[in-house]
């Protein structure tokens, strides 16, 4: 399936949750926050939010500073 992350589009497998598509891209240790078709995905249901095909995704970095 298809789905633009950050303004690209990506191909994955079907039936990839948003924990497997945070992996692949390598924010797995990083701070982030996940949107979804404008919706924010909170870090506790990432295991278990299901992909769609064309859904439109923004991961954004969490930067620290003073």
């Amino acid at each position: 399936m298809i789905l633009v992350v950050n303004g690209k589009e990506l191909e994955i497998d079907n039936n990839t949750h948003a924990d497997d598509l945070i992996n692949q891209l390598g924010y797995q240790d990083q701070r982030i926050a996940l949107e979804v078709n404008e919706a924010i995905i909170p870090k506790s249901k990432h295991a278990e939010f299901t992909l769609s095909d064309g859904d439109k995704i923004e991961i954004i970095k969490a930067v620290g500073g003073g």
